[in-house]
């Protein structure tokens, strides 16, 4: 085992494709993070396999902030330190859709709940009428491939060289992101296949290096494209930035906790 670098910060994205917020710790479970994509919009005109509405067809939607109005209750499963007292460990409970409710800061900064129809107004407004749009509730992260992603802020650092431009972190919308003792970027990608212990309890396995979509593109502020960070990220990357992890010990993760690579 040997420590290989702490977490820098930790994000969670109560929305699928709005903006995230930062939190000092979270509740890494077997099927994600506490609180992570527990609402999308579906679209009618999206596929069957991938039925959100996204940040792919509406750029602004990057731009909406989601507030859990309790957060008391959305910072952890209500019933975790009695679940984890029972041996082997049960799985705990999460809270209900009522209690996980979200109102939403808009681009203007008006304030509507996540269940107003006028929400689903603004998100048409400007694409294809062909997308209608329905609110959908999952206990389980809706997310594109794996349970949890992780990326070292060296990395961004190599990249933000490679292209010469100021890149922000947050257009990968990463829940995990570290800083690595090694200097060198995309010192993660040798984690594929490994497992992570991250402070005294959380064990994850990294399951494959992220592959990376016109989302990266967007900057995080203004929704604006930069196309040549996903060209750099094709061409020196093979397309991808950042890992991808499964849960194999549920636990709390924090700020600043360190991380060991175990084998």
């Amino acid at each position: 085992m040997s420590v290989v670098g702490k977490i820098e910060s930790l994000w969670r994205y109560p929305v699928k494709s709005m903006r995230g917020e930062e939190v000092n710790e979270l509740f890494a479970g077997f099927s994600g993070i506490y609180g992570d994509r527990l609402f999308a919009f579906h679209s009618s005109a999206s596929p069957k396999g991938f039925p959100y509405l996204t940040a792919r067809d509406q750029r602004q939607m990057i731009r909406y902030r989601p507030r859990f109005r309790h957060p008391d209750k959305a910072a952890a499963p209500v019933n975790l330190t009695e679940a984890q007292s029972m041996p082997p460990g049960a799985t705990p409970v999460y809270a209900d859709a009522t209690e996980l409710m979200l109102d939403v800061e808009t681009p203007a900064g008006n304030t509507v709940a996540l269940n107003d129809p006028a929400l689903i107004d603004m998100l048409r407004a400007g694409i294809d009428d062909k997308h209608q749009l329905t609110l959908v509730h999952s206990q389980r992260a809706m997310t594109d491939c794996r349970p949890l992603s992780l990326l070292s802020l060296q990395s961004v650092h190599q990249l933000a060289d490679e292209t010469g431009i100021k890149i922000d972190k947050l257009r990968f919308r990463t829940n995990i992101y570290l800083d690595l003792s090694d200097a060198e970027g995309f010192s993660e990608d040798s984690y594929v296949g490994r497992s992570l212990r991250i402070g005294s309890q959380v064990t994850l396995s990294i399951l494959e290096r992220d592959p990376r979509c016109m989302l990266v593109t967007l900057d995080p502020d203004t929704a604006e494209k930069t196309p040549v960070v996903l060209k750099q990220v094709v061409q020196a990357h093979d397309g991808k930035i950042g890992v991808y992890g499964a849960v194999l010990v549920e636990g709390t993760i924090r700020k600043g906790d360190p991380v060991e690579l175990l084998d």
